[in-house]
């Protein structure tokens, strides 16, 4: 039996980024081993049939840890004599590549978006250009998620293939159906959201890369208690305390809300009017994808990968400029009297090229290429 692992940072990103992949390798005939810092402790893979081995990545590409990792993940790349490695995440994708050339027939990298990027820091480019051009020679298929990195890799970087795959792909019926089942003025009751508010919705960490405090300052200058305004934040992160203190600093604990890590995101964006998305940095943003199959209209920040999704002719969503709150509450106020039925058509429309069939179907042929 053919043998292909797959590499990525941390256990989680592969529990919620790669079921695919692996069976789509394991439908091709391959034993699917995968390398990550963490372990099957929440469950999510154990139905599939996978070799999974704890290897201690840091995050930080600058960690000794990494020395240790990069040994531990080369002896058994040497010893399991793989077909094929698949690899994730920045530091993933760098340890993997080193210690998969010259002991692996063919070796696969996903770029979740580069850390250098139009607008980026100089000195994301200065660190994180060079590794990536210079891995790219070790790299026989570079796969991007969006095309601002495939046109970029494609022309400077010189991996054997350049290819494009419309990230991981988003089960748009499956969305479709679980909002249809959705109680919206219980689900509103059970969060004590008052039915009567317009419920802006953001998904994401708490983090100064998720930049949720611009939101945050925009609706103290639009006066929400005044405009009958909610806003919700889904999400964990360093950065709450720093948020709840602001918010509770300028009198808006009634209206603003943090939910904290949550398993039930898609019926909270059912019950919510606009999905804002206020990031300084994506690849390609599921939970932006997730929103517009749910129909909501969205407001998002004008960078790499909200752009591709969110175009500036739509009617129905906009986006704005990353320090310009002004845009913020003029977007919240044009979308405030959008309608719904017209801005699930736009977003449906858009979504075709990023469903999960289209994208599987993308995936099969890569390894198959391989």
């Amino acid at each position: 039996m053919k043998k292909a692992l797959i590499v990525a940072t941390v256990y989680g990103f592969i529990a919620s980024f790669e079921q695919n992949d692996i069976k789509i390798l394991q439908s091709l005939g391959y034993e699917v081993w995968c390398a990550c810092n963490g372990s099957e402790a929440d469950g999510k893979l154990k139905n599939l049939n996978l070799h999974l081995i704890n290897i201690p990545f840091s995050r930080s590409p600058f960690s000794k840890a990494n020395i240790r990792a990069y040994k531990m993940l080369k002896k058994l790349i040497c010893q399991e004599k793989f077909d094929l490695v698949h690899c994730h995440t920045p530091v993933g994708g760098v340890i993997g590549r080193l210690a998969a050339f010259d002991n692996v027939n063919k070796i696969v990298y996903t770029a979740h978006g580069f850390h250098f990027y139009t607008g980026a820091p100089m000195l994301n480019w200065l660190i994180y250009y060079p590794i990536e051009k210079c891995l790219a020679r070790k790299t026989d298929i570079l796969v991007t998620i969006n095309k601002e990195d495939y046109y970029r890799a494609k022309e400077y970087f010189r991996a054997k293939l350049v290819k494009y795959i419309p990230g991981i792909g988003i089960d748009i019926e499956k969305i479709k159906n679980a909002v249809h089942n959705i109680n919206k003025g219980q689900k509103r009751k059970e969060l004590g959201i008052p039915e009567d508010v317009f419920l802006l919705l953001s998904v994401g960490e708490l983090s100064t890369r998720k930049n949720h405090i611009e939101v945050i300052r925009a609706l103290k200058e639009l006066d929400i208690k005044k405009n009958k305004i909610y806003y919700v934040i889904c999400g964990k992160g360093n950065e709450e305390k720093n948020l709840f203190d602001y918010v509770k600093k300028a009198n808006l604990t009634e209206e603003i809300h943090f939910f904290g890590y949550r398993t039930d995101v898609i019926e909270i964006m059912a019950i919510a009017d606009l999905f804002i998305f206020p990031s300084k940095q994506e690849g390609l943003p599921v939970a932006l994808m997730e929103a517009m199959a749910v129909g909501l209209p969205c407001l998002v920040s004008d960078i790499r990968g909200n752009c591709e999704l969110i175009k500036r002719e739509l009617s129905c969503s906009m986006l704005f400029s990353l320090g310009r709150q002004e845009e913020i509450i003029n977007g919240i106020q044009k979308l405030r009297t959008v309608n719904k039925d017209r801005a699930s058509a736009e977003n449906l429309k858009i979504l075709q090229e990023y469903s999960s069939q289209r994208v599987i179907e993308k995936m099969t042929n890569l390894y198959l290429q391989v």
